[in-house]
């Protein structure tokens, strides 16, 4: 691949890393870039997840480092996004993932209308619906379970599920997604590197700009909060549903 093509899908990364950290959605921009490069389609989504791994890896350290990360609180639904990710990724095998094609864009939009209208979104006063571990069996599972399987949306759908589930406020909510999101993306990313997808090369020159990208989102979501957080999930949702409809 020449030096131009990897260039771009560096730059492409770190646009991608940025919008990742706050809203998810990344992928939205580095898949589509990997299969103009002439990737083919498994080794595109592969190399997908080694560098979209970096990134949100990068995205959790910034959040863990600011106190916004409690991992023995999170511990039950970690487990379950590991196993919801290993169930994903060999389902790809067997199942046509035409179907979830086609609800996910209504998922999404749905994410995108909460987020729009929803008052006070994630001001800490909600009461939690699910507890720890029905929250990790009922959401954190058949989400990770998703991102293993497809992919896209998966921050939003998370986003939503710490919010109007859990009850976390919006920024334990942005990095309690970050966290799971990575579990799944790295067992996913086990996975796909067993059966010999994955092109390391322009992976981990994607990686670089992943991370770059996340750590300087991570800093603006924490720095501007919901005034940027909130209109970003938006865009970001009803973006990935018209992409998803448009594929067919």
């Amino acid at each position: 691949m020449e030096l131009e093509i990897v260039c771009l899908l560096v730059a492409a990364a770190v646009c991608a890393g940025f919008v990742d950290a706050i809203a998810g959605g990344g992928g939205l921009l580095t898949l589509p870039a990997l299969l103009m490069a002439g990737l083919p389609p498994a080794e595109a989504i592969a190399t997908n997840k080694l560098q979209g791994t970096f990134g949100v890896a990068a995205s959790s350290f910034a959040f863990w480092r600011a106190g916004h990360i409690d991992f023995a609180e999170l511990a039950p639904a970690v487990a379950a996004a590991a196993v919801g990710a290993v169930l994903g990724s060999l389902a790809v095998q067997w199942i046509d993932p035409a179907w979830l094609r086609r609800a996910v864009p209504v998922i999404l939009l749905v994410v995108a209308a909460y987020f729009a209208f929803a008052p006070q979104l994630g001001s800490g006063d909600r009461k939690a619906r699910l507890g720890r571990v029905a929250f990790a069996l009922g959401a954190a599972l058949p989400i990770a379970a998703y991102d293993g399987f497809l992919g896209p949306g998966t921050g939003s759908m998370l986003l939503i599920a710490f919010i109007a589930l859990y009850g976390a406020d919006l920024m334990a909510a942005i990095a309690g997604t970050k966290l799971l999101n990575f579990t799944s993306n790295i067992v996913s990313l086990a996975v796909f590197a067993a059966m010999g997808n994955v092109n390391y090369r322009v992976g981990l020159a994607m990686a670089a700009g992943q991370v770059l990208g996340a750590q300087l989102g991570a800093r603006a979501a924490m720095v501007h909060g919901a005034p940027l957080i909130r209109p970003l999930v938006v865009v970001v949702s009803i973006a990935i549903a018209v992409s998803l409809i448009l594929r067919g």
